[in-house]
């Protein structure tokens, strides 16, 4: 589902990524999971909303280019910028070494795991309560990644392993929850705090292995053109009034995306 918003401006200057660098010309089309409020997310109407969302729009105005959002699984993104489907994956993609072999990234956002659990439930504390339990968690991210890690330290000592389901995005995961298929969900901790704050979940763990969310890209141009975006939304203050309003700590570094790894 292809979502277009454009940005006040974006005709009326000269944009800062030539079109043979892009994959409509003008136009910044980015991937993104819209089910992850308050990152991303669409409200009744259909309108994108969320940190991420916002965040590209300034980017692309900035650029003077369009934004376009595609509102895709986070299975096919990766597949989508290699096939030169998208520009940027605008969807917090964990940094990690097997990514940094394909991907230019762009660490912004700091971001960890949570748990939650049914409203009111008070059972899991640690991560060892989680031990025989049901879970379920977005298939191919970083939380899948570090709960099987889990897994491996639970049985080195002697605990029962955790029984994973997996979904292709986070609103299946705790729909999961939500019906009783599973007795916790995993997540990022902005989601897991918006669930709470809406008292459907409990936000029994929270800050579990902390990593750097990134924008992520395969043209070098558009992710320079992206960085020093970025950078200049860092000296006016934009940047950091964007992540505090949402209640999201910035990643280590200067905003400059990372090269390919050997």
């Amino acid at each position: 589902m292809a979502l277009t918003t454009t940005a006040a401006g974006a005709q009326e200057c000269t944009p800062r990524i030539a079109d043979e660098f892009l994959v409509e010309p003008g136009t910044l089309t980015m991937a993104t999971s819209p089910t992850l409020p308050p990152m991303a997310y669409a409200d009744m109407d259909g309108t994108l909303k969320g940190l991420r969302v916002e965040l590209g729009i300034e980017i692309a105005k900035r650029l003077c280019l369009t934004p376009q959002y595609i509102s895709t699984e986070y299975a096919t993104m990766i597949p989508g910028l290699q096939g030169s489907r998208w520009d940027m994956v605008n969807a917090g993609l964990f940094v990690t070494e097997a990514r940094r072999k394909i991907l230019l990234m762009l660490p912004y956002e700091s971001l960890a795991i949570s748990i939650s659990t049914v409203a009111g439930d008070t059972e899991v504390k640690s991560v060892d309560d989680l031990a025989g339990k049901t879970l379920s968690t977005d298939i191919g991210g970083y939380a899948e990644k570090k709960m099987k890690e889990l897994n491996e330290d639970f049985a080195k000592r002697g605990l029962e392993p955790m029984k994973l389901n997996l979904f292709d995005n986070y609103a299946t995961v705790y729909q999961a929850l939500r019906a009783g298929q599973v007795e916790a969900a995993v997540s990022i901790d902005p989601v897991a705090k918006q669930y709470q704050d809406r008292g459907e979940f409990t936000q029994a763990l929270s800050g579990l292995y902390a990593t750097p969310g990134s924008l992520s890209f395969i043209s070098p141009e558009v992710a320079e053109g992206v960085s020093v975006a970025l950078k200049e939304m860092k000296a006016d203050g934009t940047f950091d009034k964007m992540m505090a309003a949402y209640g999201v700590i910035e990643a280590p570094g200067d905003l400059s995306y990372l090269p390919l790894a050997e």
